[in-house]
C-alpha cells in the first residue's frame, strides 16, 4: 500500500511538472503561432511621427529567438508595423530602453526601460501607449524581450 502511495504521487508530480513545461513551451508554438494582429494607425500618426526603426534577429545562432519588421514610434504610441514577426515564446513584452547600443549580452531588466505591455501575437501590426511625460530622445531602442526567462528577442534602434 505504501509503494502505491508512493507510486501514485510521483506519478501526480511528474504529471504536473510535464504538464506545466509543455503550457510554457508547447502552447505559444501550437495555438499562438497563426495569430497576426491587424491593429489601425493611431490617430495622430500622420502628424505625430517622433521615429522609426527596424526589428533584427539579435543573435543569428539562436533560431528560436529572432524578430523582423518595422517599428514607428509616434508621439503617444509605438506602432509595430504590418510586417513585425517574432519567434514564439512566452511573456513577451515591449520596451523602450535607453541604451545606444543593444546586444544579446546587454541586461535590459537592469536598465532604466519603460514597459509598455505585453505582445498579443507573434506577427502583424499592434499599438502600444507611450506614458505621458515621457522625452522619447533618451531612448535609442524599442525591444522585445523575454520577462519568462530574461532573454533579449529582438531590438530595433531608432532613428529620430
Amino acid at each position: 500500500m505504501k509503494k502505491a502511495i508512493i507510486i501514485f504521487f510521483t506519478g501526480g508530480f511528474l504529471g504536473l511538472f510535464a504538464g506545466v513545461a509543455l503550457g510554457i513551451f508547447a502552447y505559444p508554438y501550437i495555438f499562438l503561432a497563426d495569430v497576426v494582429a491587424q491593429e489601425a494607425a493611431p490617430a495622430d500618426a500622420v502628424s505625430a511621427k517622433v521615429a522609426t526603426g527596424t526589428f533584427i534577429h539579435a543573435n543569428p545562432s539562436d533560431p528560436i529567438h529572432y524578430g523582423k519588421g518595422g517599428v514607428t514610434v509616434y508621439r503617444r504610441a509605438v506602432r509595430l508595423e504590418p510586417d513585425f514577426e517574432v519567434g514564439p515564446g512566452p511573456k513577451y513584452h515591449v520596451y523602450l530602453v535607453p541604451l545606444d547600443t543593444v546586444t544579446p549580452d546587454t541586461q535590459i531588466d537592469k536598465t532604466m526601460f519603460v514597459d509598455l505591455g505585453r505582445l498579443r501575437a507573434f506577427k502583424g501590426s499592434q499599438n502600444f501607449n507611450i506614458p505621458k511625460g515621457l522625452d522619447l530622445k533618451a531612448y535609442g531602442h524599442v525591444v522585445i524581450w523575454c520577462e519568462q526567462f530574461g532573454v533579449l528577442i529582438s531590438p530595433a534602434k531608432l532613428s529620430f
